[in-house]
């Protein structure tokens, strides 16, 4: 059973920056074999459906992101160290939520299209943008 706990939230003012950690491990102390997963970073504020922000590939070759942060989020991840990261700068009022990683039911080398297919999920790190 793949385990994800997110961390890096809190509360920064508008065009400052965070960075997310999601980190991975499994609930059986064996190896994680994370390079076979790609993992997504979502998010979910109040009275909104939760949105996919951002995901990578399995080895980190391929990123895609939501228009709405394209150019200020940056997704990476350390196989090595099974860690997922999203650097966001000049963050904006609109980019308050709840933010969660996730990993799909099934080991796979590219980005599953659609939360569906997401079964891995951590409990949430909170950001708050605000003056």
């Amino acid at each position: 059973q793949l385990q994800l706990v997110e961390s890096g939230g809190g509360l920064v003012q508008p065009g400052g920056s965070l960075r997310l950690s999601c980190a991975a491990s499994t609930s059986s102390g064996l190896p994680l074999p994370l390079h076979y997963y790609p993992i997504g970073w979502f998010r979910q504020a109040p009275g909104k459906e939760r949105e996919e922000v951002s995901c990578i590939s399995s080895s980190g070759g391929s990123t895609n992101y939501a228009d709405s942060v394209k150019g200020r989020f940056t997704i990476s991840r350390d196989n090595d160290k099974n860690m997922v990261y999203l650097e966001m700068n000049s963050l904006k009022a609109e980019d308050s939520a709840v933010y969660y990683c996730a990993a799909p039911f099934q080991v796979t080398y590219q980005c599953p299209k659609g939360i569906p297919y997401f079964g891995f999920w951590g409990q949430g790190t909170q950001v708050t943008v605000s003056s």
